[in-house]
């Protein structure tokens, strides 16, 4: 929990400081949304380059408190390594969605599709490469009715999201670094994520079938 806090902390210190020391420069009406192209569709008050930085204190804030109200059944301690660095990941994240908004609105011109492709691969390698250690909880991973169900669809379930997510995840970085099309790096994303779902119901209806379905 300390490494969290010392990541969290200093990710918010960086992007305020960021955020202070562009924020004054910005002009009056900014872009707050690009589509798949990287082409700006959607423009907004310069105080929407912030509302990263409300969600992620929100986040970072919530994280610790989480563990704390799940039932016991579900309870993280089980996995605290594997949360804690899961809560890094994402705290990072959002912590780089919002200085590259925040650039992208002060320069223009930014390349801000493959930005956040490259970005969202860099974190699903990041999850996805201890996504098979996530024991059934409420709140981190691939949280179908039936992996909640059942633990052995539940684990099943997670160490294929470990290898969808890095395949989908490392797709989209080389398709940032490479400068093609977003929108494969972002089909790439949506199969490593989707794929577990589908699997999930899949496995969870072969083993009710087959009566070897235990809760």
């Amino acid at each position: 929990m300390k490494r969290y806090l010392f990541v969290f902390a200093a990710v918010v210190l960086l992007v305020l400081a960021m955020a202070l020391a562009i924020y004054p420069g910005l002009p009056a009406q900014v872009p707050v949304h690009w589509n798949a192209a990287g082409e700006v569709d959607g423009w907004g008050p310069r105080i929407e380059v912030l509302m990263h930085s409300v969600f992620l204190l929100g986040l970072g804030l919530l994280w610790p408190l989480l563990p704390k109200v799940s039932p016991k059944r579900f309870a993280v301690e089980g996995f605290e390594a594997t949360w804690w660095f899961s809560g890094m990941a994402m705290v990072l994240l959002i912590g780089y969605i919002q200085c590259v908004h925040l650039w992208a609105a002060w320069q223009g011109g930014f390349a801000m599709d493959r930005a956040i492709v490259g970005g969202l691969g860099m974190f699903f390698v990041l999850a996805g490469n201890v996504m098979g250690k996530v024991r059934r909880n409420f709140w981190l991973g691939v949280r179908t009715p039936w992996t909640l169900a059942n633990d052995r669809v539940w684990y099943a379930t997670h160490r294929l999201a470990a290898r969808t997510m890095v395949a989908g995840g490392a797709l989209a970085v080389l398709v940032a670094l490479a400068g093609w099309h977003g929108v494969l790096g972002i089909a790439g994303l949506v199969a490593g994520a989707i794929v577990p779902v589908v699997f999930s119901l899949v496995y969870y209806k072969r083993l009710e079938k087959s009566g070897t379905l235990e809760t």
